[in-house]
């Protein structure tokens, strides 16, 4: 085509198959063409993928032939026909038979009728005379039951009340026939005549009556009667004898007498074992094992003892003292823990085992002390109160000889780690004393108790955080001597082997509270279970950690302002040539390798010296108040950038040494790298140095750009052409971000003295600016640094929409021969 334009209808047309796809059709034409070219080398094969695609198109209608040719085929009219006779008559075949079933039906129910009703009677005969028979067998039964009543033989009653009983279950429909009313009433006569009789021997037995001579074999009988006779009489008999059992220890040990009183309280365990002694040898012995009389006078005990127990603790009041409670409920524990081995059953399980069901399980003895434990959880609180004093104030505890974290005296001339405790002694006699308590409480109580106990090692936990580690980092160190330099480098040694303890102690502190809080969790009750959470006293461990990071941070900082003050005040502008690394950056490699060397041996887990190796240096800061830069000395800082680079690289050592410090290390480097680059590259032509700037910077932000301009000291009267120029070249690359790691860059930063930021916020160290601050996220966008040109592997879209491919189309057009 001769002419720019492609004609209306035909721009119409191609629209409006490109504008298919927003009105629900699969087809992407935007794709379809992408696919088709990946790049503008495919351009070239234009003719090679439109004979391809009439193939296609060729294949496809002899596809459409084929299946068209096929629909016609099976919608021949007379097949059609033919198909819907032989569906009626199925139709009909399945009425006729339908109709002869309904006949044969009828016909069996007229032949089986009479047979039926024979069935039916022959049925209720069988049942009459069954139920006769039944009848015949329970008054014979009445009759045999009523004379061995009379005659008291409960091994033989035992037996025919069972058989009684079984027999009259079948005559539960029937009691309102006159006979079987009679039967039945009587056999409930026979039943109440038994309990009574049973009742007065059980009496006389109990009471030891030896006029009467009940003897044991007698009442053993009677057991098996009584278990006939049902669980409500047998309940009875056996509440009967626990009271009269322990008649007399209600009468000796009444809260009003002195046997009574909390002093005594062993004496009533040691009565009861003789009770118990007594009941195995003698009466006990004709009570069956299932009826477990034994865990009934245990249960009856129990509860009297309790309300005994609960009067006694109420009426001490303020005067109780710890040692009572204590004394007290270690005897009651021990009591419990007697009769749980006795009978390889747990205590609350036997009380648990004399009730019914549905009723509320009794508690045991140590229930009563729960509401009283307070007196023992403030003991603890004031105990650890007085072990944590001298250090919140400030003091080492007088008694100990080892060293804490207040007397710490470091010389500032030592690097030997030698005699420097790696975690506060303190810390160690915290968590033993937490285990001892957690013991002893566990063993006296498991519910609210414990769980109050719990809060209490909270409450501690979180001031041994707050008010011994974290405030330590904010009172000065108690040494004699002022902060020396070392070498030039200002900083204080004691506080940074202050804070290699600090962050020592809490890391400890921090992993033994996840233990602590595992160990509480496995001693006390269900449902305190899922209330202990000891998670925000570890956190404000990790803060803790954290601040003490910070003041390593802020000790380098201050080590390197010399270096870095030295680099900020060079005149880089009348640098006029390049002759190897700066002065200043043997002064800073030297400073942060003391600074490194001392925090190595110092430092416990050494996850920590990681998080602190990705943190610190402020390069660009320097750089950029430096400014200007020119093109030479951007190069020198080029020099001085690949030595400290190097040095960094290695600063953790093998050990400790990560991907992820690495991974930083060479982000924040390229991007310092990519920005002196483009300083160093002249800005005469400006096509060429906007181009360089696109190549390595990757936006087309005015504000970045007007940044590098800045730095580089271009005059004010040759930026606004470059500008200009910048505007009209970065309008045409779409594939250029619109931000880049420039847009974070601060052209007025802060003084060393302000990076060091508080030390309170556990936010301290994540927000600590990295190696080189200021070169932060966004993320760097556009082709790698140091590239040229694109990727050869790199799949870019050549269509973006329907005006690029029309523009493209009249462009290739007008650029062929007439």
């Amino acid at each position: 085509m001769q002419n720019d334009e492609l004609p209306t209808e035909v721009l119409v047309a191609v629209q409006r198959v490109f504008e298919q796809q927003s009105s629900g059709s699969s087809l992407n034409a935007v794709d379809a063409l992408n696919s088709l070219f990946p790049n503008e080398a495919s351009l070239a094969h234009t003719e090679a993928i439109q004979a391809r695609l009439t193939e296609n198109q060729k294949e496809i209608q002899k596809e459409i032939d084929s299946l068209r040719e096929q629909l016609n085929r099976n919608q021949d009219p007379d097949r059609m026909q033919l198909i819907q006779e032989m569906i009626s008559e199925l139709l009909g075949q399945m009425s006729r038979i339908r109709e002869k079933a309904t006949e044969s039906e009828a016909v069996v129910r007229s032949i089986t009728k009479d047979i039926q009703v024979l069935d039916l009677a022959k049925k209720n005969l069988i049942l009459s005379m069954t139920t006769l028979k039944r009848l015949q067998m329970l008054v014979n039964a009445l009759s045999q039951l009523e004379d061995l009543v009379t005659e008291k033989k409960y091994n033989e009653i035992s037996q025919t009340l069972s058989a009684v009983k079984q027999l009259s279950s079948t005559f539960t429909s029937y009691t309102s026939v006159p006979r079987v009313k009679q039967a039945w009433k009587r056999m409930q006569e026979l039943q109440t005549t038994l309990r009574s009789i049973i009742d007065k021997d059980f009496d006389t037995f109990y009471l030891q009556d030896t006029s009467k001579g009940i003897k044991p074999a007698v009442i053993a009988d009677a057991c098996l009667v009584v278990d006939v006779l049902g669980t409500d009489f047998r309940s009875h008999l056996v509440e009967r004898y626990v009271v009269l059992e322990l008649k007399e220890y209600r009468r000796i040990f009444r809260t009003s007498d002195e046997a009574g009183q909390l002093d005594n309280i062993s004496r009533r365990f040691s009565w009861f074992k003789r009770l118990l002694q007594t009941h195995e040898l003698e009466q006990g012995r004709v009570f069956p094992g299932e009826w477990k009389v034994t865990w009934h006078l245990l249960a009856k005990f129990t509860e009297i003892t309790r309300d005994d127990i609960t009067t006694l603790l109420s009426t001490a009041g303020k005067s109780l003292t710890v040692k009572t409670l204590i004394d007290n409920l270690q005897i009651v524990a021990e009591f419990e823990s007697s009769m749980a081995k006795k009978w390889a059953t747990s205590y609350q399980d036997m009380l648990s085992a004399t009730v019914s069901p549905n009723s509320r399980p009794p508690r045991p003895l140590t229930h009563a002390f729960d509401p009283h434990m307070g007196v023992f959880v403030d003991a603890q609180d004031r105990a650890l109160s007085d072990m944590l004093a001298p250090h919140r104030k400030g003091q080492a505890l007088r008694t100990t000889p080892r060293a804490s974290l207040d007397t710490l005296n470091v010389e500032d001339g030592d690097d030997s780690s030698s005699s420097l405790a790696l975690v506060l002694p303190s810390s160690t006699e915290l968590f033993y004393f937490y285990g001892q308590s957690l013991e002893q409480c566990a063993k006296l109580s498991r519910g609210s108790p414990l769980f109050d106990l719990c809060n209490v090692h909270k409450k501690w936990l979180r001031i041994y955080a707050e008010d011994i580690l974290t405030a330590s980092l904010k009172r000065p160190i108690p040494i004699s001597a002022p902060r020396k330099s070392i070498d030039s480098a200002r900083f204080d040694v004691a506080q940074l082997k202050q804070a290699s303890l600090v962050i020592n102690t809490a890391d400890y502190c921090q992993t033994t509270a996840s233990e602590l809080e595992d160990k509480i969790r496995s001693n006390i009750n269900e449902e305190f279970r899922e209330k202990v959470s000891l998670q925000d006293e570890r956190d404000l461990f990790v803060s803790a950690i954290s601040a003490a990071i910070v003041v390593q941070l802020r000790e380098l900082e201050s080590a390197c302002e010399s270096a870095f003050t030295t680099m900020s005040r060079s005149v880089w502008s009348n640098v006029s040539h390049v002759s190897g690394p700066s002065a200043y950056t043997a002064e800073l490699i030297r400073t942060v390798e003391q600074v490194v060397e001392l925090l190595k041996p110092t430092v416990e887990q050494k996850k920590y010296l990681r998080n602190f190796f990705d943190k610190g240096l402020q390069f660009t800061n320097s750089l950029v108040k430096s400014r200007p830069l020119k093109e030479i000395g951007a190069e020198q800082l080029l020099i001085d950038l690949q030595l400290v680079k190097a040095y960094l690289s290695k600063m953790p050592g093998e050990e400790m040494m990560t991907s992820s410090y690495t991974r930083s290390l060479s982000k924040s480097t390229s991007r310092l790298e990519s920005l002196l680059k483009v300083i160093v590259t002249p800005v005469d032509p400006p096509e060429g140095f906007i181009l360089n700037y696109t190549l390595l910077i990757g936006d087309t932000s005015f504000s970045n750009f007007q940044k590098i301009l800045d730095l580089k000291g271009t005059p004010k009267n040759e930026q606004n052409h470059l500008l200009d120029s910048f505007v009209t070249i970065t309008s045409t690359k779409d594939e250029l971000q619109g931000t880049s790691f420039l847009s974070t860059l601060d052209m007025d930063p802060p003084t060393i003295a302000q990076l060091g930021g508080t030390l309170t916020s556990p936010a301290i160290v994540s927000a600590t600016e990295s190696i080189f601050s200021g070169l932060v996220s966004p993320p760097l966008s556009g082709p790698p640094t140091g590239s040229t040109d694109m990727g050869r592997n790199e799949r870019r879209e050549v269509f973006s929409d329907f005006r690029r491919f029309v523009s493209f189309g009249l462009r290739r057009d007008s650029q062929a021969p007439s």
